[in-house]
């Protein structure tokens, strides 16, 4: 064979094979694609969604609830998105732990002042969905004096049990409410910074960890707190019973229910 008859026969080949291959079928999709995220999203994540961002997104389920106002929010696009936020579970039938929680939870909305609403959220999911309505959980946030930048949510048992199981607490725990894990979650969603205390540790010490939290630590908007804090070491001391009742005194009225 000529070098002439060979580079031809090589060109043929090469234009057959680009043909075929342009022509065979497109590999099928990956099992993730169309699927969501796995934790009850609506959508996938955008393609141009960052590793970062994807990750945030899918720890948390994006579960519909309805606040104490009867709007439906998402729990993840709308709640803690881009967001600085405290949790908490209660409901509203618990006449012990769960009142003293929220009275000491008042103090800290009063202490952060007007960061609550602005660049501080609050959210305090009922455990008990079945008697808690929007209307129920209204009732009790307005004993509370609760103002904007506090939402009380309830929806279906089993999107409150993955929101528990997200925070990493065991519904099952929830078959006696009174046994719930009485503690506040707090965190900087975008920094993925998340930490959690006891719920009945002193208002003030609240605030603290949650502003600690903060890259340029802005502080708790209350002049004084720190000094007046001083003496508690490392300003962790849980809150003994007297101490809980005074601060529960200005909400006694929410015991009438």
């Amino acid at each position: 064979m000529s070098r002439r008859q060979f580079l031809g026969s090589l060109t043929g080949t090469l234009i057959g094979s680009t043909i075929i291959g342009s022509t065979s079928p497109a590999p099928p999709p990956s099992p993730s694609e169309g699927e969501g995220d796995g934790w009850g999203h609506a959508d996938r994540c955008p393609p141009s969604m960052t590793v970062a961002e994807a990750r945030r997104r899918r720890r948390f389920p994006n579960v519909v609830l309805r606040t104490h106002e009867n709007t439906a929010v998402r729990f993840y696009d709308d709640l803690i998105k881009g967001k600085t936020v405290m949790i908490n579970f209660m409901y509203t039938a618990c006449k012990d732990d769960c009142l003293l929680t929220t009275a000491n939870l008042a103090q800290v909305q009063n202490i952060l002042g007007d960061r609550v609403g602005r660049d501080i959220f609050f959210y305090s999911i009922t455990l008990d969905p079945a008697h808690d309505t929007p209307a129920v959980l209204k009732r009790y946030a307005h004993r509370f004096r609760v103002r904007p930048g506090w939402l009380f949510l309830t929806g279906t048992k089993d999107d409150i049990g993955r929101l528990r199981r997200a925070f990493g607490d065991d519904p099952s725990q929830d078959i006696r409410r009174s046994q719930h894990l009485n503690m506040v979650r707090y965190g900087i969603e975008p920094l993925e910074r998340w930490e959690g205390c006891p719920a009945l540790v002193p208002s003030e010490s609240i605030a603290r960890y949650i502003t600690w939290l903060e890259p340029n630590k802005q502080g708790v908007g209350c002049g004084g707190v720190d000094s007046r804090w001083r003496r508690v070491v490392d300003g962790r001391r849980s809150m003994d019973s007297a101490a809980c009742q005074r601060r529960f005194e200005p909400y006694r009225d929410v015991r009438r229910d």
